[in-house]
């Protein structure tokens, strides 16, 4: 499944939740947008999130933006509680 999520990087805490623009999930993570630490921490929030493993998420497509593309196996359920 892929869909859109909406990065935060160096937040205070790490979450994963809420809804951004046209329906991205929100994904907060307190890593810095360097070196590609945020891109891991945002895989480690998501596998947390959705209780799979991190090298499970993939991102699709926005290494280097906050708005991304990104796949997970069979996430639907989970995403839209997440959403809410």
């Amino acid at each position: 499944m892929k869909f859109a999520v909406r990065v935060k990087p160096g937040a205070r805490r790490e979450a994963v939740g809420g809804v951004w623009g046209d329906g991205a999930l929100i994904v907060a993570v307190t890593a810095p947008a360097v070196e590609g630490k945020a891109n891991e921490a945002v895989r480690k929030a998501l596998a947390g999130a959705f209780g799979i493993r991190r090298q499970d998420v993939v991102i699709v497509s926005g290494e280097r933006s906050r708005d991304k593309i990104v796949e997970l196996p069979d996430a639907y359920g989970r995403l839209r509680e997440l959403l809410v």
